[in-house]
């Protein structure tokens, strides 16, 4: 994450971070709610939309506290403020609270620029959170994330990934973590395609596949061979978690749009979209939900959290194959 600011420290009064990347938006507040509770582990925090923002909220908000509580005012899609609550974060901006820390989230367009503006020229503390649309950029952040974990991976390792898994920094993030967490020594090519590649696209990604249709006998079927011929588990559910995710996101995208439009927008090659739309027609927004959930629980079975990750992984399935007959 590239940062231009006055000072780089997360307790910095006010911290601007800018652009349309979720996982680095998430991260920089993460970053300064983690670093404000170090000093306060009873820091207040505040996440706030512009529809809870409204006009005379944030001077409420950021008044003086009889106990001078920390205080964290998280503020998403500030560029969607309304003229009056941009004119109460202006005026904060040029007085800001000691003990309460502002973050304001930006898209960094040419909406709600002129609190981009005020905010730099007060000398906010700015993180980038550019989309990532190049390769080459997916390919830095993949390196970046394994020196974070503390883990030594090859550069063919690091290529295998961002090829098998694509542009979601989420996914790419949490293959690098469940890589670093699995695997013991030097993170290769073929440890890549242990996971992600060659077998386990050919079963973890079809049990997925087969389930996300509402086909469970064939999905339970297909991870029991999975399992039998020694699939990693864990790659079994990162596949689940990837396809029902992927029917999440083109639930939400906006109707009509072209294929090629939606492959840019949500980070899918154009054939996956139509894959997924096929995928989809069972769904619901509470089945998405549902099934994520029964995932995420499977997939801390099988990294140690269950007795039998074997029958985890087959509940998942079936939640899942359940989950998309839901409409």
């Amino acid at each position: 994450m590239a940062r231009n600011s006055t000072t780089d420290s997360p307790l910095a009064p006010v911290t601007l971070a800018v652009g349309q990347e979720d996982l680095l938006l998430d991260r920089a507040v993460r970053e300064v709610v983690q670093a404000a509770r170090a000093a306060d582990e009873d820091t207040d925090v505040r996440d706030l939309t512009p529809e809870a923002l409204q006009p005379g909220t944030l001077a409420e908000l950021t008044s003086p506290s009889l106990f001078s509580e920390r205080k964290v005012v998280v503020v998403r899609n500030a560029q969607d403020l309304s003229a009056d609550t941009i004119k109460d974060v202006k005026g904060y901006l040029d007085a800001p609270v000691e003990e309460i820390t502002l973050v304001l989230l930006h898209a960094g367009g040419a909406k709600g620029k002129g609190l981009l503006d005020a905010a730099r020229k007060a000398g906010a503390r700015e993180v980038a959170c550019p989309k990532m649309t190049k390769p080459a950029d997916r390919l830095a952040f993949v390196r970046q994330e394994f020196r974070t974990l503390g883990r030594s991976a090859t550069p063919e390792a690091c290529q295998a990934l961002v090829d098998s898994i694509g542009s979601d920094l989420r996914e790419l993030a949490s293959a690098c973590a469940q890589l670093a967490a699995d695997v013991e020594g030097a993170i290769d090519a073929a440890v890549v395609a242990r996971y992600y590649t060659g077998r386990a696209e050919a079963t973890g990604f079809e049990v997925a596949d087969l389930a996300v249709t509402g086909r469970a006998a064939e999905a339970l079927e297909r991870l029991r061979w999975a399992i039998a011929v020694g699939q990693p588990l864990p790659g079994i559910t990162f596949a689940l978690a990837s396809g029902v995710r992927a029917i999440g996101k083109l639930a939400s995208a906006p109707r009509g749009a072209r294929p090629a439009d939606l492959a840019r927008e949500l980070g899918m090659p154009p054939w996956k979209i139509d894959r997924v739309r096929q995928q989809m027609r069972g769904w619901s927004g509470d089945g998405v939900s549902a099934a994520l959930r029964a995932v995420a629980e499977a997939d801390a079975a099988v990294k140690g959290g269950g007795a039998d990750p074997a029958y985890a992984l087959e509940k998942a399935v079936v939640a899942v194959a359940r989950a998309a007959r839901s409409r």
